[in-house]
């Protein structure tokens, strides 16, 4: 018993205990375990334009792009919508979205190819992409404005972006309709 007290007054000892409490903290941080047990559910309405009453026939929005969410680095289901507004902007808008939760996620529209499996983890960050903002919820209906400037024919996919670990929770493919 002598020698664990003498053992634990030791500086070393402490030296060595306070960089463990520190990289308990870093990695509590960096890693956010919690977050694999939270949901944050989002449910917002389709963007829609109300009737002007004028007797004039409502111009609705239109359909750009669709696609279905496919899982990579966590499990995700869902889609995804290029909606064009009649006052020309556009929104994409994730629905019935199932995702985990996660540290810093964003919804990037890219010009990357959607992989299946661990290939298509990756892949996003290689070429040209537009962050529409951090992930509002990792479940329910969202949307997300488009940037005036985003070249839609040069995106081809959407993807639930981890900037924390670099890596594709979900995405899609965005075909033209």
């Amino acid at each position: 018993m002598s020698r664990i007290r003498a053992l634990a007054r030791t500086p070393l000892t402490w030296a060595v205990t306070a960089v463990a409490l520190l990289g308990v903290v870093a990695g509590l941080a960096l890693f956010q375990p919690w977050r694999l047990v939270t949901n944050t559910t989002v449910n917002e309405a389709a963007p829609v334009l109300p009737s002007t009453g004028s007797g004039v026939p409502d111009v609705q929005p239109r359909l750009l792009a669709r696609g279905d969410l496919i899982a990579h680095e966590h499990g995700t289901t869902g889609s995804a919508a290029v909606i064009a507004l009649p006052d020309g902007s556009r929104v994409l808008r994730l629905e019935n979205l199932d995702t985990s939760d996660g540290p810093d996620l964003h919804v990037w529209l890219t010009d990357a190819p959607v992989l299946l499996g661990r290939d298509g983890w990756f892949v996003f960050d290689d070429g040209a992409h537009t962050d529409l903002g951090a992930l509002k919820g990792n479940r329910g209906n969202q949307n997300y404005p488009i940037p005036p400037q985003t070249d839609l024919a040069a995106v081809t996919s959407v993807t639930i972006w981890c900037d924390r670990f670099d890596v594709s929770f979900g995405a899609a493919e965005l075909r033209p309709v």
